[in-house]
């Protein structure tokens, strides 16, 4: 960044009323990409950013770390799209509870009860595929902690503890019309989407948390085979998530 540019930049921000934000917008995005030439602010303006509603529940429940803020604002767009559709909802991989908290919120007015699936021990261990950047019992939540933050809801949920595919047969005479997959790693994701798909119903919704991210080649392996044969087509998203709608 030219030193001109610099100073203009700097004057915007402290005089300019007007263009402050935006001049601290540039200035954010100019000095991340010296640290990380590939990160990227995506565009200025965005108004999912000035949603107070969101951002007061996801400070609550995730933290002052907005990592995850596009993936969890996705999920609550995506569930418009299974509104009028049959069916329980669920989640694999629970960690402290802010994905199925919306969840839960958005169909509290419904009969449909959430399934969330959790080992509350960490990561297992993971495979060559998985890469090295996990390792086993990363990631570990605390089921009470889980309880606590979904405690509004408690007649509307259930938690199930326990390593995936084991917990699955809580659920076997179920159909689903959303399941939220956030496990990482190959082998649970692969289990996740056997048992699952086909207790979807038409139009139904799965979503993969991992699926473009390089900390997480396995899930997306997982993701591309298991849908390889399969008439719905992975929607990948620039969030890292990526999602099909069953037919």
């Amino acid at each position: 960044m030219k030193l001109i540019t610099l100073f203009r930049l700097l004057y915007k921000k402290f005089f300019s009323k007007q263009e402050s934000k935006y001049a601290s917008f540039v200035l954010g995005e100019k000095i991340a990409s010296l640290w990380y030439p590939k990160f990227t602010f995506s565009e200025y303006g965005k108004i999912w950013l000035e949603d107070k509603d969101f951002f007061d529940f996801y400070e609550k429940y995730v933290g002052k770390s907005y990592r995850s803020a596009d993936r969890k604002f996705f999920i609550t767009s995506l569930l418009s799209l299974v509104d009028e559709l049959p069916g329980d909802t669920a989640e694999c991989g629970v960690f402290n509870g802010a994905s199925s908290w919306l969840i839960c919120n958005k169909f509290k007015n419904t009969n449909k009860v959430h399934h969330a699936f959790d080992s509350f021990e960490g990561l297992s261990s993971p495979l060559e595929i998985d890469g090295v950047y996990w390792q086993a019992g990363d990631l570990k939540a605390t089921e009470d902690i889980a309880k606590r933050n979904l405690a509004e809801y408690k007649d509307k949920i259930e938690i199930y503890k326990g390593w995936i595919p084991e917990t699955f047969n809580n659920v076997s005479s179920k159909k689903f019309c959303f399941v939220h997959i956030d496990v990482d790693l190959y082998q649970p994701t692969f289990d996740s989407l056997c048992f699952f798909y086909p207790k979807m119903v038409t139009g139904g919704l799965i979503l993969c948390d991992d699926y473009g991210f390089t900390t997480c080649p396995g899930a997306k392996k997982a993701f591309d085979e298991f849908m390889e044969n399969k008439a719905e087509k992975i929607i990948n998203v620039p969030s890292g998530q990526a999602f099909v709608i069953k037919k």
